[in-house]
């Protein structure tokens, strides 16, 4: 008989704030990582403490923000008003106590819930804070978020602002590192979003003129658009947008300064108002589909007191632009789109005819492959995938078709996972060593074929490419993305690394945002484990090997790990659970994506062959090199 399990007033307990943070960090900085993903919790403490330099920049105080990292100390110093003295503690460590409630003092802040600085507070091993106003200045220190040592006000010759210095817990994020590519990248939208803000990060100076201009741009330097690209600036919107040849639909999404990774109402009436324009404009009932085909775009708004659909402020979920005048966002964007991108298409009629050819060869190519697609699905019905290929997560299976809180569902899902392998054996390891909340497996047959070069009909008439397109739910795009990352897992050989190009040649092809978006992933794992009887080390480099050989001495065990499904579900448990080392694939600015794929996927070139051989690297003996 079960035990019974005693539920009375000894079983109530009250958490302080700091206590409940540490506790349950998912809810306010949703998933925690090791710095892999831009969506990392140590990139959102960074954002949380930035976000509030940027909300005193829009109010018109401080034009210049300065960011320093140092290993794992991060330091953020603006120039605007600073905290007022007397609340310096109190701001940084007292629930629900702020300057964002105010809508007067913030009518349009990225954040009214006065949370971050406290999470990220809790949520350091150290934390300070100093204000400076009027030539006075006043600090505190926190440990986790109770406060060491409060100094008293000093006289300053800086001037004004806030410095925020944390170093984020260890303890909490487990063995994490910063990728500067995302701080610069997050560095950069702010700069795109705040025309004429300077940021100064580690020598770095980032600052834009021509704001979405500006960003569109610099994503599209390696692109042949269709046109110029087109940029519509009105109060509290701003809008940029051209079409290229690319596969897919590319967008960024912004609200108060915030990047919008995963989009939300306004991104949805921006998508919503391009098809209703053009229809209008070219007076014919065009696929919406065939309008967004290629396109490339970027829409920024400002509103009062933004809701968002998790407290990383990743998704819009308001649906007017104030709470107090019911415009909707739909109304807002499509009637400012409806006015200015039609006058523009009017004065433009290059433009204008640059965008019809495009439409028009979107529509034949749709049409040519609507009758493969359509047999397509069928054989991927037929196919039974969830059986045949994919092994699913409880996420999708319980969490979703239960209906749960959409907040809590938003926070789990940027833990969701889908690892592709290769082979029985290897997607076996992994199946039976996952977590089944939130990690599926989908298992190839083979190797892919190499796709460059061809075009998206050969995604429906090869069965792999099919399957594979249909488990990610990306077929017409990235709004159906069921799984937050995708991580290609093969062996460490050279078949396995072979697999890991041609996947990410699918993908560069015919779904970059997938991979521009950050959802990329390749799975690192042990190419060592070197033992004795007191203790087993895993070890990813060589360098790892000979360290370890040395701390462990008198010749342990070593055992070189040639393919995944070698390694046992028992110990493939350790690989990809909470300490799982991913490399992402970042896709910088100046990369040409077709440029890149010619390269190492085209023809056998004597540049290639010359790269592969000052590239070549031959392991040496194992037992060679134990001395």
């Amino acid at each position: 008989m079960a035990k019974e399990v005693i539920y009375d007033e000894s079983s109530i307990r009250s958490l302080d704030w700091k206590e409940h943070i540490r506790l349950r960090p998912g809810m306010y900085i949703g998933k925690l990582g090791d710095g892999s993903s831009a969506d990392d919790g140590i990139y959102i403490l960074m954002k949380e403490v930035i976000d509030n330099c940027i909300d005193e920049h829009m109010m018109g105080y401080g034009k210049q923000i300065d960011i320093e990292l140092e290993d794992k100390r991060v330091r953020v110093r603006d120039y605007g008003r600073g905290i007022p003295l007397g609340k310096v503690v109190e701001v940084v460590s007292k629930i629900n106590t702020g300057g964002k409630y105010d809508s007067k003092a913030f009518q349009k802040s990225v954040g009214l819930n006065g949370v971050g600085t406290k999470a990220v507070n809790a949520l350091s091993s150290y934390f300070s804070v100093r204000a400076v106003r009027e030539g006075i200045s006043k600090k505190a220190e926190f440990e986790r978020g109770e406060l060491v040592k409060e100094f008293k006000e000093e006289k300053t010759s800086e001037g004004n602002g806030t410095e925020i210095i944390f170093v984020a817990d260890d303890t909490v994020f487990k063995k994490y590192h910063f990728i500067h590519e995302y701080i610069e990248n997050q560095l950069r939208n702010y700069c795109y979003l705040n025309a004429g803000l300077v940021i100064n990060f580690n020598g770095e100076k980032y600052v834009s003129k021509n704001g979405l201009l500006d960003l569109l741009t610099h994503k599209t330097q390696n692109v042949e658009l269709r046109y110029p690209i087109i940029h519509l600036k009105g109060e509290d919107i701003e809008v940029a947008i051209s079409h290229g040849d690319q596969y897919g639909e590319e967008y960024y999404s912004y609200v108060n300064g915030q990047y919008t990774t995963q989009g939300g109402t306004h991104l949805a009436a921006f998508r919503e108002a391009i098809v209703k324009t053009v229809r209008e404009f070219y007076k014919k009932d065009f696929d919406a589909a065939d309008i967004r085909a290629s396109v490339v775009g970027a829409v920024a708004v400002r509103i009062q007191e933004p809701v968002f659909e998790s407290q990383t402020k990743t998704k819009l979920g308001s649906l007017t632009t104030a709470p107090e005048n019911g415009v909707t966002m739909k109304t807002f964007i499509g009637d400012f789109l409806g006015k200015e991108l039609d006058n523009f298409l009017h004065k433009n009629p290059s433009v204008a005819d640059a965008l019809l050819k495009r439409i028009l060869q979107s529509e034949r190519e749709r049409k040519e492959i609507a009758g493969i697609k359509k047999l397509a699905n069928e054989r991927a019905k037929k196919a039974n995938l969830h059986n045949r290929k994919l092994r699913d997560c409880r996420y999708h299976f319980n969490d979703v078709a239960e209906g749960k809180n959409k907040e809590e569902l938003e926070t789990r899902k940027l833990d969701t996972t889908i690892f592709i392998t290769e082979g029985d054996s290897a997607s076996g390891s992994i199946t039976k060593s996952r977590s089944v909340e939130t990690q599926a497996v989908f298992s190839l047959r083979g190797k892919p074929l190499n796709c460059y070069g061809l075009t998206k009909k050969i995604v429906y008439e090869n069965e792999e490419f099919n399957l594979l397109q249909h488990a990610l739910n990306i077929e017409d795009g990235l709004d159906g993305l069921r799984y937050n990352s995708v991580i290609i897992a093969t062996d460490a050989d050279v078949d396995g690394m072979h697999i890991r190009l041609l996947l990410m040649t699918f993908f560069l092809q015919f779904f970059p945002d997938l991979v521009k978006n950050g959802h990329v992933y390749i799975l690192e794992t042990p190419l060592f484990r070197v033992r004795n009887k007191q203790e087993t080390i895993y070890c990813y480099t060589d360098e790892e090997r000979r360290n370890a050989i040395k701390k462990l001495g008198h010749k342990p065990e070593i055992t070189r790990f040639k393919g995944l499904g070698e390694i046992s579900p028992h110990e493939f448990a350790n690989f990809i659970g909470a300490e799982m080392r991913l490399q992402p694939i970042i896709m910088q600015g100046d990369i040409s994506i077709p440029k890149i794929l010619e390269y190492y996927m085209g023809k056998n070139t004597p540049a290639r062959q010359e790269f592969i051989i000052d590239n070549l690297v031959v392991e040496s003996n194992i037992e060679e090199s134990l001395v």
